[in-house]
């Protein structure tokens, strides 16, 4: 009886006038109606998802909630196997990275127009909160030159409208903001939201900032004054050549300091590459080169400037830079300040995503880790938001010091605290000698920084030959960069990229396969190749050809069946001539989902096609030139008094009589995951218009790997999986074939050949152990069948448990096995899908030998 919500479900539909569809349409298997035989494999009747699993689906557990918590917090699950080896390997990483962070944090600093002391600040903080939440060991957040440029765009924008807000204090408040949407996507775990963003895109917004910044310094380093810095990167590269002749001592300080950071770092190579056994040695020496000739230009600039007053110094320095956290004090973030940051967020949350996500993907590939790019967006997140309380502006994983840390043999997370006391340690102890560093040469770090970040020609012709369409998106980002600004050329690569995308969907259309019989080759011979007798009927004629008895033995089919485009899109043989998979029966392929987007398109070809390689069934469909549709005319007068007059029926005029009539569709769903309302009803009306077609038949529908349980709902609420009623009846003589699956675990063929084989064993052992006993041991256990015992000795020994038989059951522990009906392989089968979707199947070949089987079938009856 129906639970009372049932009850109460069915009358609210029937006084809404909402149709129920029957639970089990299909129900000739339980009635014993199908050719699937019980005898042979285990009955599998698939239940549909209610809908309550939908919710279910994306409702956490206890268990997934704790786990969720702790996954916040990752260190928590290494931490406590801290050890020597470790500390010593992050100790020396630490303070390499501290090196390399100082100087690199004022620089881009400078960038981000604040004051030199803010880019320590945000060095300090980013390492030492990061390794917290870190999934990356290799990582270093902190400064970036890309994301200082863009806090410099907005810091000089915002003050042209806020004229009275401190330049700091709006860089602070950006990174509060950016910070908590970041954050705020982490902790929902949609990292996966970096994903629609392309290696395209990304590297084309590196290259171009890369180059927008690196133009942008040179007047730094030039010592050439007069114009904006902030302007176009073309703009800025044509007044700086307009002004070479108000270079000033400057660029000696700049281009010689420039020089040397590339002869260091090349012939640290070389000469890594020529003392192997001395590489390490080197490549901490180019690593430390930032420092070196910080130091070294710092000395000069002391010995110049020592004794002179502010405003007599030869060339530029930093001057004061206050000593400890003077900036240190909750941001300021009111609503004037929000309100004109809003415009700069979008552009701020992607430079700070893309460029942290990609290099630590990438750094977690090359050493074998996986990082969580959720996870990654809160330790992101965080640290945006507490590093504007002592003064720090945006942050983000650094390329150049991530590539450094994993060559410096970083083991953990926690180095990013030992870069943390060396920072500190700058920040306290050496803003004395902060004093001389010049501008200049701070400009050539910055130009030798963001040099790594231009994308090599190699690597932008291995993207021509991989998409050469992604090419021109390439270079169109790179463009936009350099003739306007990073924000315009991010917007720009996403676009288009995006636009690609959706164009690809939306304009997809799949493929009409064609089967072909091909062999395995191994050397010059073929796998299996002995005399064979392939098999008849729709089994062995049109799906995978049996193999012989040795090659079965094996695992190996001689002769099997695949099936390709038959317009060879995929780049097969042409030469290779492809079956039709049986006259009538049409197999098409979706190739980018099937989806509302590109639904009508994919079945558009597929019905024109169909058209155009199928007659309708009745030729006589219109009796009367009237009755034809004004879209369809047919012939005209002339030739139907010309056929009339040859003897041709009028609706064959026109028409490929050779062509064969519509019998079936066979639709491949292996790229399909999802489907929706309107493709699930565009694949209605395709199916009544073929219908039509192929009146007074019915179409029969194959649907072959189904990828989701959803799917297979959606498409049974439409009335497929199953046949269609027919005016003849001839659907209630349904064959069903089945694919069937060997159980797994005990039940499998292996673990029965296996257990026949101990047996054998056991048996062996226990009559070896008989003839080694004494004939009169009372103890021995009788042989069945012994001449020495007679009938009544054994029937009494197996009362008492002795025996073969009992000895066995004793070696298995007690276990009886439950024997079920098994094919002759010895393993109980099961069918892979329900017997209630005999349209369902897992593969082309089910779905094939089940179309055949049943129009050969309706065929016999017919004749």
């Amino acid at each position: 009886m129906a639970s009372k919500s049932t009850q109460v479900g069915h009358f609210l539909a029937k006084a809404l006038g909402i149709k129920l569809q029957n639970k089990e349409p299909y129900d000739e298997v339980t009635r014993g109606e199908s050719i699937f035989s019980i005898q042979t494999a285990e009955t599998f009747v698939e239940e549909p998802p209610r809908t309550i699993d939908c919710f279910l689906e994306f409702t956490p557990t206890w268990r997934q909630l704790g786990a969720y918590l702790l996954s916040l917090f990752p260190f928590l699950s290494w931490i406590g196997h801290y050890n020597l080896t470790w500390f010593l390997g992050d100790l020396v990483a630490g303070i390499t990275i501290g090196a390399v962070v100082v100087p690199q944090g004022m620089a881009y600093a400078q960038l981000a127009q604040l004051e030199v002391q803010f880019g320590l600040y945000s060095s300090f903080m980013g390492v030492l909160i990061y390794w917290f939440f870190a999934t990356s060991k290799d990582i270093t957040i902190g400064p970036v030159a890309v994301m200082s440029q863009v806090t410099g765009g907005v810091v000089a924008d915002m003050k042209i409208a806020l004229p009275d807000v401190p330049a700091h204090v709006i860089a602070s408040a950006l990174a509060v903001l950016a910070g908590s949407i970041v954050l705020f996507i982490g902790l929902i775990r949609c990292g996966w939201i970096v994903d629609l963003i392309s290696l395209t895109a990304l590297s084309a917004f590196m290259t171009g900032s890369a180059i927008n910044i690196a133009v942008g310094q040179i007047p730094a380093m030039m010592g050439i004054t007069g114009f904006s810095t902030r302007d176009a990167p073309y703009l800025v590269f044509i007044h700086t050549l307009q002004g070479l002749p108000r270079t000033t001592l400057d660029a000696a300080m700049g281009l010689s300091a420039l020089a040397m950071l590339y002869i260091i770092r090349s012939g640290c190579t070389f000469l890594a590459k020529r003392f192997p056994n001395r590489a390490r040695m080197f490549f901490f020496l180019s690593t430390l080169r930032t420092v070196f000739v910080i130091l070294l230009y710092t000395m000069i600039s002391w010995l110049v400037n020592m004794n002179l007053p502010k405003s007599k110094v030869k060339f530029k320095i930093l001057l004061d830079v206050p000593r400890g956290f003077q900036n240190a004090a909750v941001p300021v973030l009111n609503q004037r300040i929000a309100s004109g940051l809003v415009s700069y967020l979008p552009a701020t949350v992607i430079v700070l995503l893309i460029e942290h996500i990609a290099i630590s993907k990438s750094f977690g590939r090359v050493n074998n880790y996986t990082i969580n790019p959720s996870q990654e967006m809160v330790a992101i997140g965080v640290t945006n938001l507490l590093g504007p309380f002592l003064g720090g502006y945006a942050a983000t994983g650094s390329f150049s010091r991530t590539a450094i840390k994993s060559k410096a043999g970083v083991r953990t997370p926690f180095a990013g605290v030992i870069t943390a006391c060396v920072v500190l340690l700058a920040i306290y102890a050496l803003p004395a000698v902060f004093y001389y560093i010049p501008n200049a040469s701070l400009a050539a770090v910055i130009i030798h920084a963001v040099g790594d970040l231009i994308t090599p020609p190699n690597t932008v012709y291995q993207f021509w030959r991989v998409n050469p369409f992604e090419v021109f998106i390439f270079f169109v980002g790179v463009i936009v960069t350099v003739f306007s600004t990073i924000e315009n050329g991010i917007y720009c690569t996403v676009c288009i990229s995006a636009a690609m995308l959706l164009v690809r969907i939306l304009k997809a259309k799949g493929r009409f396969l064609g089967r072909i019989k091909v062999h395995s080759v191994l050397g010059d011979h073929v796998i299996g190749d002995t005399n064979q007798r392939f098999g008849s009927g729709a089994g062995g004629e049109y799906g995978t050809f049996p193999g012989s008895l040795g090659a079965a033995a094996h695992g190996e089919a001689p002769v099997r069946n695949i099936f390709l485009p038959i317009t060879h899109a995929d780049g097969s043989n042409p030469e290779v001539e492809l079956d039709s998979p049986y006259p009538g029966i049409f197999i098409y392929r979706f190739s980018e989902g099937f989806n509302y987007p590109n639904a009508s398109h994919s079945l558009e070809y597929m019905t024109n096609y169909i058209f155009a390689h199928a007659r309708r069934t009745n030729l006589a469909h219109f009796e009367r030139p009237g009755d034809r549709p004004w879209n369809d005319p047919g012939p005209s007068r002339r030739e139907r008094k010309k056929a009339a007059a040859q003897g041709i029926e009028a609706g064959a005029v026109g028409v490929n009589t050779s062509l064969p009539t519509l019998k079936a569709i066979i639709l491949d769903f292996s790229s399909v995951n999802n489907v929706d309302i309107t493709s699930v009803q565009l694949l209605i009306d395709v199916r009544n218009q073929l219908d039509r077609y192929a009146a007074p038949d019915v179409v029969d529908w194959h649907i072959a790997c189904i990828n989701n349980r959803w799917t297979k709902r959606a498409l049974v609420s439409a009335g497929f999986g199953y046949p269609a009623e027919r005016p003849d009846g001839l659907h209630h003589r349904w064959k069903s074939i089945f694919s069937v699956a060997e159980i797994g675990g005990s039940q499998s063929a292996a673990a029965a050949a296996e257990l026949e084989v101990n047996e054998k064993e056991l048996g062996a052992t226990i009559s070896r152990r008989q003839s080694e006993r004494h004939p009169d041991d009372i103890e021995a256990v009788p042989a069945t069948g012994s001449n020495n015992s007679s009938s009544s000795e054994g029937e009494d020994a197996d009362d008492k448990g002795g025996g073969i038989d009992a000895a066995k059951k004793a070696a298995t522990g007690q276990r009886e096995i439950n024997r079920t009906p098994r094919r002759p392989g010895g393993a109980r089968t099961v069918a892979v899908h329900g017997l209630n979707r005999p349209l369902f199947h897992v593969d082309l070949t089910s779905a094939l030998q089940s179309a055949i089987a049943n129009v050969e079938a309706r065929n016999e009856v017919a004749r």
